[in-house]
């Protein structure tokens, strides 16, 4: 008997139910993963509450490492026993599941399950933000929003080891002495600092080349605004809600930029997919990115997990324990 976290209706925390699986056979072109680990993100809350739809009844969570346990006849290069992980799989939520062969990577030696579960989202995330969409440069200074969350803390010290400046904003004094602890030059604090004024101050007036945004509605036309002429603002998120429909004519001051890009994008091929996980593996085993795990929950209270993670309580990235 398997277990998982199930959704029957759209809401709040309380709606995540521990419920019996079948979970059957691979497929062809499938293998049956045994889960070890299971990464939270704000995206499994998008799918609670309906504002990205799912069909219903589902297993939530995008995000996971585990164990091959079963290969279909068609699969190659993977064999029983592999550790593995993969991003953007829905029904990551669960003890066991059938998942398409070629949507995971191996899990290089040196890196624990937990660690994987933990940057297959935010790590490649973070990765095709600061190398594809504005492809990070020495002496650049980029401003990045929610500093200390999991993306967050990724991206300082990527782009921190990149060479560039980095600014971060954080909502509280103990995630600020976090983001100066993780790759962050400059941190805002922004309930009692504006930021746009502080970005002014840091560059002598000149602006940014880039603004990573994945606050949302509370943050957006004050990101746009810290822009320099021909700057791009990256709209990748939306944790304070979304952004209300602008004019585009607002992007003529400066000329400026504008991308809402996801990772479903980036990693669609399975070159983009391996070429993505490979660089962030590297980075994580340099040393020059390190893994901040900050919250364990057992995977039948992952409505804890949610309830903290909208409050705002987490900082890092979050996992929960299969076997907790």
């Amino acid at each position: 008997m398997s277990f998982a976290i199930t959704l029957n209706n759209i809401g709040g925390p309380e709606v995540l139910q521990w419920e019996a699986i079948h979970v059957g056979q691979p497929g062809p072109e499938q293998i049956r993963l045994r889960h070890t680990a299971i990464g939270l993100n704000f995206i499994d809350i998008y799918h609670r509450t309906g504002l990205y739809t799912q069909p219903l009844p589902f297993v939530p969570g995008v995000e996971a490492a585990g164990v091959i346990e079963a290969i279909g006849s068609n699969v190659a290069n993977l064999k029983i026993g592999d550790r593995v992980a993969y991003a953007l799989g829905i029904g990551a939520y669960s003890e066991e599941r059938l998942i398409a062969a070629d949507r995971v990577v191996k899990i290089p030696d040196g890196i624990g399950d937990a660690d994987a579960a933990a940057i297959m989202l935010k790590g490649m995330t973070a990765q095709y933000l600061l190398r594809r969409v504005h492809r990070v440069a020495k002496d650049d200074t980029i401003l990045v929003h929610a500093a200390a969350g999991g993306v967050g803390l990724i991206m300082c010290q990527w782009a921190s080891h990149l060479g560039a400046t980095v600014i971060g904003t954080v909502s509280t004094e103990a995630k600020a002495e976090l983001a100066r602890a993780n790759g962050c030059t400059h941190v805002i604090t922004t309930h009692n600092s504006d930021f746009v004024a502080r970005v002014k101050e840091i560059t002598g007036g000149k602006g940014l080349p880039v603004v990573y945004d994945a606050v949302g509605r509370d943050t957006f036309h004050k990101s746009l605004a810290c822009l320099k002429p021909v700057g791009i603002m990256v709209l990748f998120g939306q944790a304070s809600g979304a952004v209300e429909p602008i004019d585009p004519n607002i992007l003529q001051r400066g000329s400026l930029f504008l991308t809402r890009p996801t990772l479903g994008t980036y990693i669609a091929s399975r070159s983009d997919l391996e070429e993505t996980a490979n660089e962030l593996f590297n980075v994580v085993a340099s040393g020059a990115v390190k893994i901040a795990v900050k919250q364990r929950y057992r995977l039948r209270d992952a409505g804890f997990a949610h309830r903290d993670l909208e409050a705002r309580k987490t900082i890092g990235s979050t996992v929960l324990d299969v076997n907790g």
